[in-house]
């Protein structure tokens, strides 16, 4: 795969791991938390990755993840995406956990959004969701390469079939299979709490873990 500009919003677990494993295949990442660019000197030390403003995380950027706590989505700068190069594809990799950290949020609750299709309202762009099950250590622990029988497959929805290409084909080049989870309306198949939410498996049982979801959002994970 080719070396891209990659812009990450948010260097916690998951996007901290990113960023080490996407430096390390060579591309040119900017790296952004809530804290400031000066907190990230020894991340940036540790990957090569340039650590940058969240207004600046996506300048230039070919793919922008945004891996933050859902509830800080709405104070993020409006003009977040503006610098982001043509035809750019946004990665969430988000959660909705209205009692153990968000707060409700009432479109999810109340007019049934999927997290992901809130995530759009918030950003004014259309995502590809990945990565939002996957345990953050499997980023660094567990890649396999193409047919080794323990490689694990993570799901990935998108409405747009050329954004969600181009975010499996990084996906496979991190050591990991990808089962086509459909569009973003069908994304509550891989919300937490979910069968296919944190399994570790391939891709024939992922693919039955996603049709065996339920679309009723379980107590724990209603607000």
């Amino acid at each position: 795969m080719r070396s891209m500009k990659i812009g990450i919003i948010g260097a916690g677990n998951i996007g901290g791991n990113l960023t080490r494993r996407l430096t390390a295949l060579g591309h040119q990442v900017s790296v952004a938390n809530s804290r400031g660019p000066e907190t990230l000197a020894e991340l940036a030390a540790e990957t090569g990755a340039t650590p940058v403003a969240a207004s600046e995380a996506a300048n230039g950027a070919e793919l922008v993840v945004v891996t933050i706590p859902l509830k800080n989505l709405p104070d993020l700068p409006k003009d977040l995406l503006e610098g982001a190069a043509e035809g750019f594809v946004l990665l969430d990799t988000n959660n909705y956990y209205p009692q153990q950290r968000d707060g409700r949020i009432a479109a999810i609750e109340d007019e049934g959004l999927t997290e992901s299709r809130w995530v759009e309202r918030q950003l004014g762009h259309p995502v590809v969701k990945a990565f939002n099950g996957t345990y953050a250590q499997d980023i660094l622990d567990a890649p396999r390469p193409a047919g080794d029988p323990e490689r694990i497959a993570l799901p990935v929805a998108g409405d747009d079939p050329a954004a969600k290409q181009v975010v499996r084909e990084l996906i496979d080049a991190l050591g990991f299979d990808t089962v086509d989870a459909g569009g973003i309306d069908d994304s509550w198949r891989q919300q937490p709490d979910t069968p296919v939410y944190g399994l570790r498996a391939g891709v024939e049982a992922v693919t039955k873990a996603l049709a065996e979801a339920s679309p009723e959002r379980s107590a724990g994970f209603r607000g």
